[in-house]
């Protein structure tokens, strides 16, 4: 309560704004992940070529891009903007995807990850969990952020999926966001704040340890178990 009896937010002692994020690479036990180079767009094209029916796009405001030139292109205003911070996501030095952080916020401390793209070679695997790890824990860990975000078209049942195994909380929808592609998108809102990262980020060591993986990489454990023995209260 303030003087005048009303209910206000509780006070923020950390120090703001926060940094932005660096250009430098995050290096885990089976990913790399950097800021996009010109050098990753040809093994990138023919990764994300790999699907046949283009459904990684889907969701996607760009692509799919049908000539290495195109995507070429693409590459490069993606790298020229600062905003969204695009990466690629390298497994034995070879980019399988991408993921940007975007909507960088210093002054009050929040951050989203978006743009991910993963080729088929990524998706499902103990990779592309990491990568998503790394980025969250440069925001937290090493940035100190106070919220990071997740969003989506409400209608990528995927996206959502994994942003709920990741530890993300569903916070709503958006109606009538945005429109892309030609049609309407309603968003998905989904985010961690740094009270629940300590948890969250429990979870994650916990299942990307390969003591969890038996001797045909399969795991012993789901990461949402693991992250349910580490879980701060949600925030509400």
């Amino acid at each position: 309560m303030n003087a005048l009896g009303q209910p206000i937010g509780l006070p923020v002692s950390l120090d703001l704004p926060r940094p932005r994020p660096p250009v430098t690479a995050m290096v885990g036990r089976t990913v790399t992940v950097r800021p996009l180079e010109m050098s990753d767009a040809d093994a990138l094209h023919t990764a994300f070529r790999e699907d046949l029916e283009n459904r990684i796009w889907t969701y996607l405001p760009n692509g799919p891009y049908e000539t290495v030139g195109d995507f070429r292109a693409w590459a490069a205003d993606a790298i020229a903007t600062p905003d969204p911070m695009m990466h690629a996501i390298l497994v034995d030095g070879e980019p399988l995807g991408h993921a940007s952080f975007l909507r960088i916020k210093p002054d009050p401390g929040t951050i989203e990850v978006g743009f991910i793209n993963f080729a088929p070679r990524l998706q499902r695997t103990v990779a592309a969990t990491e990568c998503m790890y790394l980025m969250m824990a440069r925001a937290f860990d090493e940035l100190g952020y106070r919220r990071y975000e997740w969003k989506c078209d409400a209608l990528n049942a995927p996206s959502r999926s994994a942003a709920k195994r990741l530890g993300f909380t569903f916070e709503g929808v958006f109606r009538q966001a945005t429109v892309y592609k030609g049609r309407n998108r309603d968003t998905a809102w989904f985010s961690v704040t740094d009270a629940e990262w300590p948890g969250v980020k429990a979870g994650f060591e916990a299942w990307l340890d390969p003591g969890n993986f038996d001797e045909n990489g399969r795991q012993r454990r789901s990461l949402i178990d693991l992250r349910a023995t580490h879980a701060a209260p949600r925030q509400t």
